[in-house]
């Protein structure tokens, strides 16, 4: 059986708010260390968090190759991107980081499931052959940060209705759901088409001609 990480039941006290220049906007980041691994979940927040309205947000989950590599395996850099770029322009809104890279696998098992994909499975199938979940990532940890911040309603910038069920299970007033579809490629086609076949995202997979044209 694959080890999994010991979760804690909430984030523990964030460190003091820093300022963070990017090239989206001005944001403070937060760091919220998790009990016993080292690691720590990050929350951006850009604007007055304290209002009536719906804030913006998006949770994240780390993708290394994508995010820092710019690898075309997957839509996770992209995402990042657009996110803090819409985020920047609204009023107010959140970019949650959570550390659960490969779906909450870990990197190396991901780096292991990249193997078997170029063996034939899709990423769903190719979790589950390495004795994992298809998609063991826990979003208690982005609700209780959410609970934190003093966000009370949230406009959820996400393709995947799973993760706005979970977080509505877990206490967070989702009022909205907005998609966050980036362009497929060559490169990542069938990995968004796994997406939506067998995880359910919203997604219509347009993307440009002579790219639909290479598959």
């Amino acid at each position: 059986m694959p080890r999994t990480k010991k979760r804690s039941a909430g984030p523990e006290k964030r460190t003091e708010g820093a300022f963070l220049p990017t090239a989206h906007g001005d944001f403070t980041a937060y760091a919220y260390p998790q009990t016993g691994d080292g690691e720590a979940h990050l929350a951006l927040v850009h604007g007055d968090l304290h209002t009536d309205a719906p804030v913006l947000v998006r949770v994240h989950s780390e993708c290394l190759t994508g995010d820092a590599l710019g690898s075309l395996r997957c839509d996770c850099g992209p995402q990042l991107q657009q996110s803090l770029r819409e985020i920047g322009q609204a009023t107010a809104g959140v970019l949650l980081y959570l550390r659960q890279e490969g779906r909450g696998i870990g990197l190396a098992a991901k780096i292991s499931a990249y193997v078997l994909q170029e063996g034939g499975l899709d990423t769903y199938d190719a979790n589950l052959a390495l004795g994992f979940p298809a998609d063991g990532r826990d979003y208690g940890q982005a609700a209780a940060m959410l609970r934190d911040l003093g966000v009370r309603q949230v406009t959820l910038l996400t393709n995947n209705p799973e993760k706005a069920a979970a977080l509505r299970a877990l206490g967070v007033d989702v009022v909205a759901e907005r998609a966050l579809e980036i362009a497929p490629s060559r490169h990542n086609l069938r990995y968004l088409s796994a997406k939506r076949q067998r995880f359910g995202h919203r997604l219509t997979l347009v993307g440009p001609t002579d790219e639909r044209r290479a598959q």
